[in-house]
């Protein structure tokens, strides 16, 4: 018998244990990051429901920790950037995360046409569609609605709950959430401490969120730390985020402490939101108390 027959009846006489574990592989059940609770949360104002998705640091319930407060990155997006920035937590340990969901409650069909995120177009937008049916439709332009339920609602519960600095709050966002983070900054930006701006969707936005600016921004009351990107392909938007980051450091704002400014080397969109995790993180780090990194 030669030896390729030799290796034919070895693979045939396998053939059932390797059909048996693979029915097992195939037993499968979802893997759940460690040490998140996802909560249920109500806005208020728009009965609207919604969900966090809470990480604490892995020494938050020592015995020894028990009277200290953290600093908490709250992140719009929260499915999708829940996992990237638990990864991040090795660059800044002791921090809380708080993912806000999209709206849970919602019409069905825009669900089954669009997506469970849906929801992300109407509150993270910051105005109305000149289309009537596709403003009835999406409800579009309420960043104000959407940043009053975080700064009523999930701010409160946090802060009721958890042991967390109030003073030093974070936000990150990403792309449209990058957006709503702009939106934030310029009319109410004594919401976070620092933000976290990645390829945001400023495109034609610019002066209107410049019309929002608030006075808090001319005063040296609050610092600001402002960490801002976009990918190095993306041409077109970033000719948007240049023109907005070369408008605020015209206007000199006193409350904007640090701009920190980076294009992600040979990334486009998509590519480049890994980069922007790593990236913000680590300056987010040189930012905290010693005692907090």
């Amino acid at each position: 018998m030669n030896m390729i027959k030799i290796l034919v009846l070895v693979c045939l006489s396998l053939l059932p244990f390797l059909t048996v574990q693979a029915n097992e592989a195939n037993d499968t059940s979802d893997f759940t990051l460690p040490r998140i609770q996802v909560v249920p949360i109500k806005d208020t104002q728009a009965d609207k429901q919604y969900e966090l998705y809470i990480k604490l640091p892995e020494e938050y319930a020592k015995n020894e920790n028990k009277d200290k407060a953290y600093p908490v990155i709250y992140f719009t997006d929260a499915d999708t950037h829940i996992e990237l920035l638990s990864g991040a937590e090795f660059l800044l340990e002791e921090v809380i995360l708080v993912g806000i969901s999209y709206q849970k409650d919602i019409d069905e069909a825009l669900v089954k046409e669009h997506g469970p995120y849906v929801s992300r177009f109407r509150d993270y937008s910051i105005k109305k569609s000149s289309n009537p049916e596709r403003q009835a439709k999406y409800q579009l332009g309420q960043a104000n609605n959407h940043l009053a339920f975080i700064r009523n609602d999930v701010f409160k519960f946090v802060e009721a709950n958890y042991r967390t600095d109030p003073s030093n709050r974070t936000y990150f966002g990403f792309s449209l959430g990058g957006l709503f983070g702009t939106y934030a900054l310029m009319a109410h930006p004594d919401s976070f401490k620092n933000y976290i701006l990645g390829s945001p969707s400023l495109w034609s936005d610019i002066p209107l969120l410049f019309s929002l600016e608030n006075a808090a921004l001319k005063s040296k009351a609050q610092e600001i730390n402002l960490f801002i990107t976009y990918g190095e392909l993306e041409k077109e938007l970033g000719v948007h985020v240049e023109d907005f980051i070369s408008q605020l450091k015209k206007k000199k704002y006193q409350a904007l402490s640090s701009i920190k400014q980076v294009v992600i080397d040979s990334a486009g969109h998509s590519d480049s939101f890994p980069m922007v995790g790593v990236r913000s993180i680590k300056w987010l780090s040189n930012l905290q108390p010693k005692g907090d990194k």
